[in-house]
């Protein structure tokens, strides 16, 4: 998926500190609970990553349609 290739290629070279820091190249990212999602190809897709902003890590949960993320399963992942 190149849109997901074009996300991890600049999320491997930033170091964000905060929500605020990831907004400023994507400005449609939500914190939702302990997780960050990403509006990846025109919203038409759900990236659902922690992030360790401390360690510069971020862990991805889940890459969903906009239909599977409305169902809410992934929220119960731990």
């Amino acid at each position: 998926m190149d849109p997901l290739n074009a996300w991890w290629k600049v999320a491997a070279h930033v170091e964000w500190k905060n929500i605020e820091d990831v907004r400023k190249i994507y400005r449609d990212t939500d914190p939702v609970g302990r997780y960050t999602v990403f509006n990846i190809k025109g919203n038409k897709y759900r990236l659902i990553v922690r992030m360790e902003y401390e360690k510069h890590m971020i862990y991805i949960i889940a890459v969903l349609t906009h239909a599977q993320y409305d169902q809410g399963a992934w929220k119960r992942k731990k």
